[in-house]
């Protein structure tokens, strides 16, 4: 792993949104598709579950791609609700988190493009990465930065792959890309966080 993947690399709830805490956190632990079959049964308690265990990686997937807290915790939450409905898609020999991720990251792009436009049109000054108050878990204001000069395409492949640790090959199924193509964002996104970064950063 080079020094640039190893600054994002850590514990997937290193960032989490303010109030989000599981309510169910006493709560019998069940499998992944248990939740997923009660869900689609139409069991409450069982979708509370499911949020709760995957709001953590939803969050930060659409944190560390659009840098706004406000809009992650709507992207997380409406990328969530869009998954449910979905459920009757979803094929269960395959891992819930990177499925959710997939869409969470589609969405987090979308409005990084769209907010970018609109600052195009309005000729609107970059606001900052995130308020000074806004947590970002053990993400130095450097590495944050960094990370905003990536294009959101790059971002999220880098955000992906080394945070949350897909496979180029998920990432190329979750973003409808080819894997040559998601290579190629991954090298570059790299070599540019090379390039705003120093050492001390990195460690």
């Amino acid at each position: 792993m080079s020094p640039a993947s190893e600054a994002l690399a850590g514990p997937v709830e290193g960032v989490v949104a303010p109030g989000r805490q599981s309510r169910v956190g006493r709560a019998r632990v069940r499998s992944e598709h248990a939740l997923i079959r009660g869900a689609m049964a139409g069991s409450e308690e069982d979708l509370e579950q499911l949020f709760h265990r995957f709001w953590p990686r939803a969050y930060r997937i659409a944190f560390l791609i659009a840098h706004d807290h406000a809009a992650a915790e709507d992207i997380a939450q409406e990328a969530f609700v869009q998954a449910i409905r979905r459920l009757d898609r979803f094929d269960r020999r395959r891992r819930f988190a990177p499925w959710l991720g997939a869409i969470v990251a589609n969405r987090a792009i979308d409005w990084t493009r769209a907010r970018a436009a609109r600052r195009e049109s309005e000729q609107e000054l970059p606001e900052p990465v995130a308020p000074p108050d806004a947590p970002t878990g053990r993400y130095s204001d450097e590495v944050m930065a960094a990370l905003a000069t990536l294009t959101p395409e790059h971002r999220a492949v880098i955000v992906l792959r080394f945070v949350l640790e897909y496979t180029p090959g998920e990432i190329a199924g979750a973003l409808d890309l080819p894997r040559g193509t998601v290579n190629s964002r991954l090298r570059r996104g790299l070599d540019a966080l090379k390039e705003h970064l120093t050492e001390e950063d990195l460690r």
